[in-house]
């Protein structure tokens, strides 16, 4: 499932012609993102490494799967997290943890992103599997 959602953002990214309009496209995924409440903008959900806050929630449920919200004071890392956040969404802690993160490069973020932003992004992924391990 993992993959399934992660290979939807590629085919999304690829059908966009230039860096510069992916770049936007992902802004515009944060802007029409949930915005999580004040409430629950705190350190421990704060994702270390990015630029600006940004903060990733897991909600676990009953049958072993985990949900995510996210939220950010960039749009970018917002439109970021949001994505990362959805890739991941209702997969089981094991599926998390199995999970090649390097997969993620089929996205090409490293041409899109300035070197901050894709520190930002391994922060995402690593804070995952965090709470993949609670």
């Amino acid at each position: 499932m993992i993959k399934r959602k992660l290979e939807r953002y590629l085919q999304i990214l690829s059908n966009i012609d230039s860096d510069e309009d992916k770049f936007i496209w992902i802004m515009d995924f944060g802007k029409n993102s949930v915005t999580i409440p004040e409430q629950h903008k705190v350190k421990s959900f704060e994702v270390p490494g990015c630029q600006s806050q940004t903060w990733l929630i897991p909600h676990f449920v009953e049958d072993d799967k985990i949900y995510f919200t996210a939220d950010s004071a960039a749009l970018i890392s917002k439109g970021m997290v949001s994505m990362i956040a959805d890739v991941y969404s209702g997969s089981s802690a094991q599926d998390i943890n199995k999970f090649d993160q390097d997969e993620f490069k089929i996205l090409k973020l490293d041409t899109l992103l300035t070197p901050g932003r894709n520190n930002g992004v391994h922060g995402m992924l690593k804070k995952v599997k965090e709470y993949a391990r609670l």
